[in-house]
């Protein structure tokens, strides 16, 4: 018997196995896939690894960059000289240098800066560790944000943009996320700007070896204890231990971490009720909807051109850009997103079908040299089967303020982790933060039963 079966080899599975390990603690790490690395993925491209999935580090991402550190991993800084590209309609507009935002009407601008204004004023306002107690959650947690910028913006630029954020950052659609999901989501990011930016934002840094080797480096040293292609299809609580079954076998040990996304992780049969708070919660909690690219060329042409590689689209099946090439420059790519309802629609399109389409984009945006890749990756998070979708779960109205509380407490002897259940940043780094949290609880009920049977025996 193991002290504890952690489910999902994600960065959060691992990160709880690993520090549990550090501790004495004996473990077993249960993957259904043939991978280590959960919601990141870096397939080589010739001599370089790029990321298909999470792949950015903030300068405040704390967690995740002490673990790079620790793992002997290099990073670099994300390209972004140069000017920046949107389009919308049959127009597009080049702009950058001191603005973040391309041009708009006085009028436009004007709401633009009110809206951040009350954003940042709302922020402000939030419950860090349970933002669905704040003052006003209720109310918040009623809206979706689109019903919010029906109420505080007059402009069609204004709503353009922060649509766009939105799409970029959750990827769902504003009239399908809570308001006070996205308040707290940029809450956990510091900012606006801090959320969505390169230079001091979120998309700061990438690693050299790419993001997946962060869980390949922990899956490594943890050898023998991580299993693959095994699915957990069901979870047993006993009195002292739990019954851990897979395709393959049961495994027995005294607690569980179920690391896995809450809608996958709804999918296994427990043995006993959960509750009806933390039930309700999984069958609440949907994921994001992303097709991922990335298109690999002979040159970064559009580095030459002076572009930094950012673009945004509001055509098609394209709806951002960003330059993608290797730190040392030996492989040229560019990476794009197809978000939200978008997103969902083109994953159902046949994979060339998707090919023709991101290619015409491409060209659009950056000239005819994009319609030649040297090579055309995808990654199709929306039919993925252990994820369910990326980047992370995206509540509707209603959710937090009723099962929040459910988000993190444990259930008998399960707990949780996963990027969804940090109080700090989403993404890579709360899945770290999520597995210091998880491991730390477990430790600690560990220490606790050990104590008492040592006090029995004496």
């Amino acid at each position: 018997m193991k002290d504890c079966i952690v489910v999902g080899a994600g960065v959060s599975g691992l990160v709880t196995a690993r520090e549990l390990e550090r501790r004495g603690r004996s473990v077993t790490v249960l993957e259904a896939r043939d991978r280590v690395g959960g919601r990141t993925l870096s397939p080589s491209f010739g001599g370089a690894r790029l990321d298909v999935g999470g792949q950015w580090i903030g300068p405040r991402q704390r967690h995740i960059a002490e673990l790079v550190r620790e793992l002997g991993l290099a990073t670099f800084p994300q390209h972004h000289a140069g000017s920046k590209l949107l389009a919308r309609g049959e127009d597009t507009v080049r702009y950058g240098g001191v603005f973040a935002f391309p041009r708009m009407s006085p009028w436009a601008m004007i709401d633009l800066l009110l809206a951040r204004r009350r954003l940042a004023r709302s922020l402000a306002e939030l419950e860090p560790e349970r933002p669905w107690a704040s003052r006003d959650a209720r109310a918040w947690d009623a809206l979706t944000f689109e019903a919010w910028m029906n109420k505080n913006i007059r402009t069609q630029g204004a709503r353009f943009l922060l649509s766009n954020v939105v799409r970029a950052v959750v990827a769902a659609e504003p009239e399908e996320i809570s308001f006070l999901f996205f308040l707290d989501f940029l809450r956990r990011g510091g900012s606006l700007d801090e959320t969505v930016g390169i230079p001091g934002g979120a998309q700061e840094t990438r690693i050299v070896e790419g993001m997946q080797s962060v869980s390949e480096r922990m899956a490594s040293a943890l050898g023998e204890a991580v299993h693959l292609g095994e699915p957990v299809r069901a979870i047993h609580q006993r009195d002292r231990w739990v019954e851990v079954i897979t395709d393959r076998e049961t495994h027995t040990g005294r607690f569980v971490v179920v690391s896995v996304p809450p809608a996958i992780a709804a999918r296994i049969r427990y043995g006993v009720s959960l509750g009806r708070d933390r039930e309700r919660l999984m069958d609440r909690l949907p994921m994001g909807s992303v097709i991922k690219f990335v298109v690999q060329y002979e040159t970064p042409f559009w580095r030459q051109a002076g572009l930094s590689g950012e673009a945004a689209s509001d055509r098609g099946i394209i709806l951002m850009t960003m330059d993608a090439t290797a730190a040392n420059g030996s492989v040229a790519a560019l990476v794009a997103f197809s978000l939200g309802k978008q997103g969902r629609y083109w994953a159902k399109r046949p994979p060339e079908e998707r090919k023709r389409a991101a290619l015409a984009e491409l060209t659009h945006l950056f000239g005819p040299k994009a319609a030649h890749p040297v090579r055309f990756e995808e990654k199709v998070w929306v039919d993925d089967p252990w994820t369910g979708g990326c980047y992370c779960a995206v509540p509707g109205p209603g959710t937090l303020t009723s099962f929040g509380d459910a988000l993190r407490a444990s259930c008998g002897r399960i707990h949780w982790a996963g990027c969804e259940t940090a109080l700090e940043w989403p993404g890579v780094d709360g899945a770290v933060e999520s597995g210091k949290r998880a491991a730390g609880e477990v430790q600690g009920r560990l220490a606790v039963e050990t104590s008492r049977t040592m006090e029995v025996r004496a």
